[in-house]
């Protein structure tokens, strides 16, 4: 099967390039050149997977990322500036699943389109009963998280971050070990991406962020998630 495959990109020539490229490596891909564009194909049309850069000449990326969110759980995958740290955070609290600092290797974002994607085929439908923590429910037959029946907001990444944490309830979790699992490649141990998703993470399930109970900090060792039965 041929995974579709939405580029949002002004710059022409960069455009080009991963239409060629990914083309080659088997993705259909299809290019928006502006943040309505963008917002117009995904309306019209399903995809894998979105590639979304937010320097774009109408609407600010972060605000194509925030409109996708409301009607999509499409994983997006963002091409930002070396030195925009504030918009990457800011990306993945709105519901990107990754992101790429430009100027890139395009061997580096092929391997991460791919890594979202094996994420995305793993979680599909097994015959697994639904994970109960009291009140919270893991539903990854379904990809669904409720917290007294209430539907939780979590983003593909996030679901699959708290279903590792789940699985080995009990078993503190390192940054590194938790990237390691859920993006199916090692990264960087400074990498704090993983800590903005723990945050997304617990303002959905937890009565109160700031003083989480199921997903545990352990300060200079990683996240335990505490097999709470409220």
């Amino acid at each position: 099967m041929t995974e579709r495959l939405l580029v949002v990109e002004d710059d022409p020539r960069l455009a080009d390039m991963l239409l060629e490229y990914l083309g080659q490596a088997g993705f259909h891909v299809t290019v928006a050149p502006s943040g309505r564009a963008a917002l117009e194909r995904a309306s019209a049309d399903e995809y894998d997977l979105i590639v979304l850069d937010l320097m774009l000449p109408d609407l600010d990326g972060l605000n194509v990322c925030r409109q996708l969110r409301t009607t999509s759980d499409t994983p997006i995958l963002m091409l930002t500036g070396r030195g925009d740290a504030i918009d990457r955070i800011v990306g993945l609290e709105i519901g990107a699943d990754d992101y790429v600092p430009k100027p890139f290797e395009p061997r580096e974002l092929l391997a991460r389109l791919r890594a979202i994607l094996r994420r995305r085929v793993s979680g599909k439908p097994v015959a697994e009963r639904p994970l109960h923590f009291g009140r919270l429910e893991i539903d990854t037959a379904a990809r669904a998280v409720r917290v007294d029946g209430n539907l939780c907001d979590l983003t593909s990444y996030q679901f699959d971050l708290l279903v590792t944490l789940a699985n080995k309830a009990g078993r503190v979790l390192s940054r590194e070990v938790l990237m390691d699992q859920v993006k199916g490649e090692h990264l960087d141990a400074f990498d704090r991406s993983i800590d903005v998703h723990i945050s997304r993470i617990r303002a959905a399930i937890e009565d109160d962020p700031k003083k989480p109970r199921r997903v545990i900090t352990v300060r200079g060792a990683g996240y335990v998630f505490a097999k709470v039965q409220d």
